[in-house]
C-alpha cells in the first residue's frame, strides 16, 4: 500500500526553504496535508516532488497552489506529473479573477470585449451565409443531392407541429388587440374602427412577426441544439470523413423548410387572430360576424397581405440561419449546446425585429402603407 502523503522542510544554501514531498499525493492518502501546507510560513523557494510514489489531480493542485502562493519552483516532476501540473496551471489561469482596477477601466474592458466578440460573430455569420449560398448552388447543379425526405420531415417539425401553439397565441392576440382597441376608441365614439385595427395590424405586422418570434423560440432553438449535439458527438466530423457536406445535409434542408413554411404559418396566424378579434367584436361590440367580415374586406388592402407574405420567407431564412449557425459553432462540452441555443434564439429574434423595422420603412417609402 502506498505511503500517506507527507513533506519535510529543508533549508537551502541560498537562505530559502525547500518542501520535499513523499508518499502518494492522491486524494485518499492526503490526510491533513492541506492544513499543514497552509500553515507553512517559511520562505519557500523550491517544491520538490521527486520522491512521491503517485500523484492525482488533487495532489497536483496542492503542489501547484503551494508553489504559486510562495512563488516557488517545482522540481523533480516526471513527465506524467509535469503534464498534470501544467493542466492544473492552465485551468487556474483561466479561473483567476481579473486584477482589481478602477470601475471605469473595468467597464471599458467589458465593452471592448463585447464589441470584439460581436464583430467576430458578425464576420463568422457572413462567412456561414457564404457557405450556405455555395451549398445551394451545388444543389442546383446537382439536384440529386437534395434531401427531400429531410425537408419533408422539417415541414412537419417547423409547420404542422407548430399549428396548435401558434393558433392559440394568435387567437389570444386577436382578442387582446380588439379589447385594447375598443377601450381606446370608445373615448371617441369610434368603436367600429376596431375592425380596421384588427385587420390591418394582424395582416401587416403582428401575424407574421409573432409567428417569427414563436418559430425562433421553438424551431431555431431546436436547430441549434440538434446540430450542436451532433458536433459534440463528432457526427458532423464523421459526415465530412465519408464525403458528405454538412451544410448540404444539415443546414439547407432546415432553411428550405423554414422559408416555405413561414408564409403559410404567418397567413394562418393572421386569419386566426382575425377570428379571435371577430369573436370579441361579436360578443362585446355587437358587430355580427357577417358585418365584421364585410368590414375586414373593405378596410384591409391587398398590399397588407403582400407585405406580410414578403416578410415571412425572409424571417424564416434568418431564423434557420441563426439556429444552424450557432449549432455549427458548438465545441468543447455539453454546456456549449445550452449557450449556443440561447444565443440562437436571441440572435434570431433580434434580427427579425431589425428586419421588421427596415421593412416598415421600406414599404412606406414605396407607397405600400
Amino acid at each position: 500500500m502506498a505511503q500517506p502523503a507527507d513533506f519535510t522542510e529543508e533549508q537551502l544554501p541560498d537562505g530559502g526553504t525547500a518542501l520535499r514531498f513523499s508518499g502518494a499525493l492522491a486524494i485518499a492518502r492526503l490526510g491533513d496535508l492541506d492544513e499543514r501546507l497552509r500553515a507553512v510560513s517559511a520562505n519557500v523557494t523550491q517544491v520538490d516532488i521527486s520522491q512521491i510514489d503517485h500523484i492525482d489531480t488533487i495532489g497536483a493542485w496542492l503542489v501547484h497552489r503551494t508553489a504559486r502562493d510562495h512563488g516557488a519552483e517545482i522540481t523533480g516532476a516526471d513527465s506524467d506529473a509535469q503534464r498534470l501540473i501544467a493542466a492544473i496551471e492552465g485551468a487556474d489561469d483561466v479561473a483567476t479573477a481579473p486584477a482589481k482596477g478602477s470601475p471605469a477601466l473595468f467597464v471599458l474592458h467589458e465593452l471592448g470585449a463585447a464589441v470584439i466578440s460581436t464583430a467576430r460573430t458578425f464576420v463568422e455569420f457572413i462567412a456561414f451565409i457564404g457557405q450556405c449560398v455555395k451549398g445551394a448552388l451545388n444543389l442546383i447543379l446537382h439536384p440529386g443531392r437534395l434531401r427531400f425526405h429531410a425537408i419533408v420531415q422539417h415541414f412537419d417539425t417547423v409547420g404542422v407541429r407548430a399549428l396548435g401553439i401558434i393558433g392559440l397565441m394568435s387567437f389570444l392576440i386577436g382578442i387582446v388587440i380588439a379589447q385594447q382597441g375598443a377601450v381606446q376608441l370608445r373615448q371617441f365614439g369610434a368603436e367600429v374602427w376596431t375592425v380596421n385595427l384588427i385587420g390591418r395590424l394582424t395582416m401587416r405586422e403582428l401575424g407574421v412577426l409573432m409567428t417569427a418570434i414563436m418559430v425562433a423560440g421553438r424551431s431555431g432553438s431546436a436547430f441549434a441544439a440538434q446540430i450542436g449535439t451532433m458536433k459534440i458527438t463528432e457526427e458532423v466530423d464523421a459526415m465530412r470523413t465519408i464525403g458528405v457536406v454538412p451544410v448540404e445535409a444539415l443546414v439547407l434542408p432546415r432553411i428550405i423548410a423554414t422559408v416555405i413554411m413561414m408564409p403559410l404559418l404567418g397567413l394562418y396566424a393572421s386569419l386566426v387572430a382575425i377570428i379571435g378579434g371577430g369573436l370579441f367584436c361579436w360578443l362585446t361590440l355587437d358587430i355580427p360576424p357577417a358585418t365584421f367580415v364585410q368590414r375586414i374586406r373593405e378596410v384591409t388592402p391587398l398590399t397588407d397581405f403582400y407585405v406580410g407574405m414578403v416578410k415571412a420567407p425572409v424571417f424564416g431564412a434568418i431564423i434557420a440561419l441563426a439556429g444552424c449557425f450557432q449549432g455549427m459553432r458548438v465545441h468543447g462540452n455539453s454546456e456549449e449546446v445550452g449557450r449556443k441555443t440561447t444565443a440562437a434564439v436571441v440572435q434570431a429574434i433580434f434580427l427579425v425585429i431589425v428586419l421588421d423595422a427596415f421593412f416598415a420603412v421600406f414599404f412606406t417609402e414605396i407607397g405600400w402603407d
